[in-house]
C-alpha cells in the first residue's frame, strides 16, 4: 500500500494520506491570531484545516476524527461555537477535546485531524 506524505521535512509531514485516509499534523491559529482569544484561534485554526484537506483533495465534509488541544478548560465555550458553525450539519467526526500545554505561550487551541480522501 503506497503512503504519500505531503511537505515532509525532518519532523513530520504536513498530512500523510494512506488507504484513502488522510492524518493531518497539528493545526494552530496564522500568525495573524497568534496572542488573540480562543475565538479568533479557532477561526483561524478552522481556516488553516480548510486550506490543507483542500489542498490534498478533501474537505471538512469528509472529517473522521479530531482531537482538539486547549490550554484553558474555560475555553471550551467558545471553541465550540466556532466548531459548531464549521462542521457542516450531519458530518461531525468523531471527537475528544483535552486540556494541554500549548507549544507556544500565544497559543490557545491546537487540533489534529483526521479525513477521507475521495476516490479518483
Amino acid at each position: 500500500m503506497t503512503i504519500v506524505r505531503h511537505d515532509a521535512q525532518a519532523r513530520m509531514s504536513r498530512a500523510v494520506i494512506h488507504n484513502g485516509v488522510a492524518y493531518l499534523c497539528g493545526q494552530v491559529a496564522g500568525p495573524e491570531a497568534r496572542g488573540q482569544d480562543v475565538t479568533a484561534q479557532t477561526e483561524s485554526m478552522l481556516a488553516r484545516v480548510d486550506a490543507l484537506l483542500k489542498e490534498i483533495g478533501s474537505d471538512r465534509d469528509r472529517l473522521l476524527s479530531a482531537t482538539v488541544y486547549l490550554k484553558n478548560a474555560s475555553d471550551v465555550a467558545a471553541m465550540n461555537a466556532v466548531w459548531d458553525a464549521w462542521v457542516p450539519e450531519g458530518h461531525a467526526p468523531a471527537r475528544t477535546c483535552v486540556c494541554a500545554p500549548m507549544p507556544a505561550d500565544d497559543l490557545n487551541v491546537e487540533i489534529t485531524v483526521t479525513a477521507a480522501i475521495p476516490p479518483v
